[in-house]
């Protein structure tokens, strides 16, 4: 079996926080005084929460100091963990689920490689949480995707060689990283538009023709 781990992005993989990060994140571009849509918002997909500002800073004429770079990543994070309170387990698909205990069957490990600080109580919310063998998140990184650190930890932590890892994304930056850290990659969702990735996924469950 070529395959002895399956690192898995997070969001818009494992479950979708996209909508309360975009809500979030309109609240400080309003706040800010610059426009924010869904085409800003996509650009924002797999990076951290200071890269996600500067984006959004962009539109901005002035100059923002650190500190009040600081406040602002904080008001959107507590306003981020207010919505993902609603979450539950209504939130996790059930092929998500069926899949994912298949691919236990199979003896295969499983990881999460996410940037999100928010990782584990995002999966303590749908269910999930103590339920990979590993977590690797922007908790313990330094540097985000498409830095492949988070992917290289979390294959670390499961004791399993990145060659010997296949890595599923839905963002460009979390392909990239998958391909820097020398994993095969599959693609699902937004992901499979780029073509960059070893395997492009049609639905979550595909991943068992995979493995």
């Amino acid at each position: 079996m070529k395959y002895k781990a399956v690192i898995f992005d997070l969001d818009g993989v494992i479950c979708s926080t996209d909508r309360y990060h975009y809500l979030a994140w309109k609240k400080i571009a309003e706040e800010i005084g610059v426009y924010f849509d869904e085409s800003v918002n996509n650009r924002l997909r797999g990076v951290s929460r200071a890269e996600s500002l500067d984006i959004i800073l962009e539109a901005y004429n002035g100059k923002v100091s650190d500190e009040k770079k600081r406040d602002y990543m904080s008001k959107k994070n507590a306003l981020y963990r207010h919505l993902l309170e609603g979450m539950s387990l209504n939130d996790l698909d059930p092929e998500v689920k069926t899949t994912l205990d298949q691919i236990r069957a199979k003896g295969i490990k499983m990881a999460i490689g996410s940037s999100s600080k928010n990782t584990k109580y995002i999966l303590k919310q749908i269910g999930l949480d103590d339920y990979f063998d590993a977590v690797s998140d922007g908790n313990n990184i330094m540097r985000s995707k498409p830095d492949p650190e988070v992917f290289l930890k979390a294959s670390n932590f499961l004791g399993i060689s990145p060659g010997n890892c296949l890595v599923v994304e839905d963002a460009k930056s979390g392909i990239e990283a998958a391909i820097a850290a020398k994993m095969d990659c599959a693609a699902i969702g937004n992901g499979t538009k780029y073509h960059l990735a070893n395997y492009d996924l049609e639905n979550f469950s595909g991943l068992l023709d995979i493995l």
